[in-house]
């Protein structure tokens, strides 16, 4: 009797003992792996790679060029107008590499260059550049002969004014050229339309002893009657519309 009770208590023991104790966690199934997520994050990887090469070597096969900074006129050099910018390297493309610029300020432009430009070897030639049938012609201007804000570029209308009695006899006599005999006393210009080459910006305009010295572009056939008038100081400019 008492073995049995004995076997049979341990026998309780021993399928009480089986179950888990309170607070023990159950085990849990191996985690899932996912392969394909793996392989997208290192194609990922590889494409910022990929992207990142890419950008230096198009950075690599930049070149650094000429851009003007001001406009330049036809005939005038770049001078100091100048800043050195990257471009894409293009062998169809003909850039004023900026080592090139010593040489480059020897060159004349063949014509009006604009501010923000990235030059080329076609923009310029040796000399001046003049187009067919025209000259440059110099003018020293006093105030109220030149108006406000005149700049290279502008379309000007070229007149003599002053006394004009002998002067107009003279000119009449010393050219045959149009527009050269009575302009200045019948209100009719010397040149109806001329070119503004230059400018010389570092002129005091606001005093009034200074003149303003600009460059003229006019046809060859007036060119005489021009230098005439403003050798006597009697040239006067007025902005009309053109191109």
């Amino acid at each position: 009797m008492r073995i049995q009770e004995r076997t049979g208590a341990g026998g309780n023991r021993s399928a009480a003992s089986a179950q888990p104790a309170m607070g023990e966690r159950l085990p849990t199934p191996p985690r899932e792996r996912k392969p394909a997520l793996a392989a997208l994050a290192v194609l990922l990887i590889l494409v910022g790679a990929l992207g990142a090469t890419m950008l230096v070597l198009r950075a690599g096969d930049r070149v650094e060029v000429v851009k003007v900074t001001s406009d330049i006129q036809a005939g005038d050099s770049v001078g100091d107008h100048v800043v050195s910018v990257l471009v894409a390297e293009d062998a169809s493309i003909h850039y004023v590499e900026w080592k090139d610029l010593p040489l480059l300020r020897k060159l004349k432009a063949k014509s009006p260059i604009y501010k923000g430009t990235v030059v080329v070897g076609e923009m310029f030639a040796e000399g001046s550049a003049l187009p067919a049938g025209k000259a440059s012609v110099g003018v020293s201007l006093k105030e109220g002969q030149y108006p406000a804000g005149i700049k290279p570029g502008d379309t000007v209308a070229v007149y003599r004014v002053g006394d004009t009695g002998s002067g107009g006899s003279r000119s009449s006599g010393s050219s045959g050229s149009p527009n050269s005999g009575s302009s200045g006393t019948d209100g009719t210009p010397i040149v109806e339309q001329a070119k503004v080459d230059s400018v010389r910006a570092d002129t005091d305009s606001t005093i009034s002893s200074t003149n303003l010295p600009v460059t003229l572009i006019v046809d060859k056939a007036q060119a005489a009657a021009v230098t005439i008038a403003a050798s006597a100081g009697q040239v006067a400019l007025v902005i009309v519309p053109g191109n």
